[in-house]
């Protein structure tokens, strides 16, 4: 039985709920992975108990009040940081939006749990692009787990192929489309769009974060390119290290010149002499030009050449699928103990 804290219960948080629910039966089946919910927690309150939440009360209160204190009927309730100190579980999840400020809440969510022995599993970025070798330092020194495969790429599993799958190779650099808010608006621009249409085309859809810089700016794809560096390519970076250029300035005459070079401007993250987030011409006959909100990388190893993997990088229920594909490795981890 793994007991689990959530923090956050936003879009992600609450397909992560769904997904356990439709789930459950054959996690258990095929895994014999049995999963408790004991606390849940966002920037209003709390929800917990020690027996396990009701997962359909909780997202039925969440969806009626939008507030899950009403789960207990009680105004006031342990905040994050207590429910983490007081409450017996084995994992956090962190699911708390992005700050590349300060990383809070998120990290201090992180550290505490980590400290109280907790193994974690984070899709928030911040902490990990503001401090990603000293929390890896932390879970060490700590005997926990720091699971983060939903960060990068959403659903596709960019950071475990990278990690598993090429194993045994050497990966010299790799430049990838990791942002597919950034890759949406150009394409409409290709398509004939201007930027301020196609932002505003992007933000009826849902596709761009409350703060826009953090997508147009390129602060998204930077922080995604400092995990798969750290991780992949044994890096000791953080954010201020990568040179960050967003989409703000592409016009249409940038749009055109690539067209008539039979290839398409993309907002490129790469790791090669220096860490740099870029527009690029990118070739329409290279595996990486991909359109919508796709994301594609391609990983340049010594002796098997390029791999490219693509696939959809943001979404609730995707983000959720990847939270579950960590616990599963915590489990796995956790019985070879």
């Amino acid at each position: 039985m793994l007991r689990i804290i959530l923090c956050g219960f936003g879009v992600v948080g609450q397909n992560f709920a769904k997904l356990l629910l439709s789930r459950s039966e054959d996690l258990y089946a095929l895994h014999g992975l049995k999963l408790r919910v004991v606390g849940v927690f966002d920037s209003k309150g709390s929800a917990a108990s020690s027996a396990g939440l009701d997962l359909n009360r909780l997202l039925e209160v969440k969806k009626k009040y939008g507030d899950i204190r009403k789960y207990h009927n009680k105004e006031k309730n342990a905040n994050g940081l207590e429910m983490i100190k007081g409450m017996d579980a084995e994992v956090l999840i962190e699911t708390t939006p992005s700050n590349y400020k300060d990383a809070e809440p998120g990290m201090s969510h992180i550290v505490n749990a980590m400290k109280n022995g907790l193994h974690v599993i984070t899709v928030n970025k911040g902490p990990l692009a503001l401090a990603f070798p000293s929390l890896i330092e932390l879970a060490t020194y700590n005997q926990v787990l720091l699971k983060f495969s939903g960060t990068v790429g959403g659903g596709t599993p960019i950071i475990d192929y990278a990690k598993n799958s090429l194993r045994g190779e050497r990966i010299v650099s790799f430049q990838g489309i990791l942002n597919g808010t950034t890759n949406y608006i150009l394409t409409n621009m290709a398509n004939g769009m201007t930027f301020k249409t196609a932002l505003a085309d992007a933000k009826k859809r849902g596709y761009v974060e409350a703060d826009e810089s953090l997508d147009i700016d390129g602060f998204d794809a930077a922080a995604k390119l400092v995990i798969l560096a750290n991780w992949i390519m044994d890096m000791k970076v953080t954010i201020k290290d990568i040179k960050r250029i967003g989409i703000r300035d592409v016009t249409t005459s940038d749009i055109k010149k690539a067209t008539a070079n039979n290839s398409a401007v993309k907002l490129i993250a790469s790791c090669n002499k220096e860490l740099l987030v870029a527009p690029q011409q990118i070739s329409l006959d290279d595996p990486l030009c991909v359109n919508g909100t796709l994301n594609a990388i391609t990983f340049n190893s010594e002796h098997s050449g390029q791999q490219t993997i693509i696939g959809r990088g943001a979404g609730g229920m995707e983000t959720a699928s990847s939270i579950l594909r960590d616990l599963l490795d915590i489990r796995q981890e956790m019985s070879r103990r």
